[in-house]
């Protein structure tokens, strides 16, 4: 399989993982030899539940014996997408109150930058250094790495950078911004949380001068860091919350939320605005309101701190030199990028699934299923102290 694999279908990088997949159950995927791994990544955060969650699976299967794709959207009332987008404004904070649902977080980012550009009537747009939303062009625009990006240039205009927890950029926001676009937690720089009330500071900014505060919730939402949102644990409300990655609890799906005033502009001149066939799928949908509701009617959340605690109490190692993150959103920084990729590839060898950050090198990624158990965390952290312990003695 592997063989058609590198031929036929399109690769990200030379040296793909390779597993050769069977099945997945709740906190393992297997392989074709029916060799088990512990999954300490979660499909990058986006399987919320695990493997198979029996209600999210449940859900998908009831909507099929109904209806699949029936309109593109926005034209016909769906229950799947009404009963998650309106349970959605029930949670988020006012006036977060409009949903539009599209297939992917890069392109819910996309509808958020033409949203602000919309709404202001002006054309600039804000990001952060060392950030990622999204591989698209537009998304790409927003990407503060450009060894990533400068071969697919030009990119769309008028986009400036700042640095993330920063104060004195702050003053780069202006009354020509349109708007300012910041992960909650920034993901591929390290998973580096905002300081010294950063995001207030920069909320309290774009309100004098009249641009939007668009939060990218794509990694932290959905309860991986004890709250449904990451900007939740910050006293700040965004104008514009996009999220995608773990809402599907493994489907492939994204979203952008704001006020029904702001979100109501893309409707109208010009008319479809923002379009998609396939955004608000009710297959996807059903799976969505599954994992919503699993999430907000467990503790799951609150256990995701007591794991977090887990997780630092046994990652304790000469090689770790911090673990960065909140909750299940947690990067364990080594001293080298050469220790880093050692480590992963060896746990997968010993049946424990790691995985990389896109531009912090010398981060290990653990972001499980909020579903893990302590005694799966216990396996996993047995194995990379063993696995540490090995790579400690070649270096001597």
């Amino acid at each position: 399989m592997n063989q058609d694999f590198i031929k036929y279908q399109a690769q990200t990088s030379p040296y793909p993982l390779g597993m050769e997949v069977s099945y997945a159950k709740g906190s393992y995927i297997y392989d074709i030899n029916n060799k088990k791994y512990l999954d300490f990544v979660a499909g990058v955060s986006a399987c919320t539940l695990g493997h198979q969650p029996p209600r999210v699976n449940q859900a998908i299967k009831d909507q099929l014996d109904k209806y699949s794709h029936v309109m593109v959207y926005g034209e016909y009332s769906q229950s799947p997408a009404v009963e998650y987008c309106k349970l959605m404004a029930s949670l988020l904070p006012e006036p977060l109150d409009k949903t539009y649902l599209v297939n992917s977080g890069t392109e819910a980012i996309e509808g958020a930058l033409k949203l602000a550009r919309r709404v202001t009537g002006r054309s600039q747009l804000i990001s952060c250094h060392n950030a990622y939303h999204g591989n698209t062009m537009g998304s790409m625009s927003v990407m503060g790495f450009e060894d990533r990006k400068q071969v697919f240039r030009p990119l769309i205009p008028d986009v400036d950078f700042i640095t993330f927890n920063n104060e004195a950029d702050i003053e780069k926001i202006t009354t020509k911004t349109a708007g300012i676009i910041l992960e909650t937690i920034q993901g591929g720089a390290g998973f580096i949380e905002p300081h010294n009330d950063f995001l207030k500071k920069i909320r309290k900014r774009c309100t004098e001068v009249g641009a939007l505060m668009i939060l990218d919730e794509i990694q932290p939402g959905f309860g991986r860091t004890g709250t449904l949102f990451g900007f939740q644990n910050y006293d700040v409300i965004p104008d514009i919350v996009v999220m995608g990655k773990g809402m599907g609890g493994g489907m492939p799906v994204g979203a952008f939320t704001a006020s029904a005033a702001m979100m109501d502009l893309l409707s109208d001149n010009p008319k479809l605005g923002h379009i998609t066939t396939f955004g608000g799928h009710p297959v996807i949908a059903s799976a969505c309101l599954a994992t919503l509701q699993e999430i907000t009617e467990t503790d799951l959340m609150v256990k995701t701190l007591e794991k977090e605690k887990l997780f630092r109490s046994l990652l304790v190692h000469p090689l770790i030199e911090e673990v960065r993150g909140r909750g299940l959103m947690l990067a364990v920084i080594t001293n080298s990028a050469d220790i880093t990729n050692e480590v992963i590839l060896k746990c997968q060898d010993k049946g424990l699934i790691l995985f990389w950050l896109l531009f912090e090198g010398c981060a290990i990624r653990i972001t499980p299923p909020l579903t893990i158990s302590d005694d799966e965390i216990r396996e996993g952290c047995a194995i990379m102290l063993e696995v540490m312990n090995e790579v400690l003695n070649e270096k001597k």
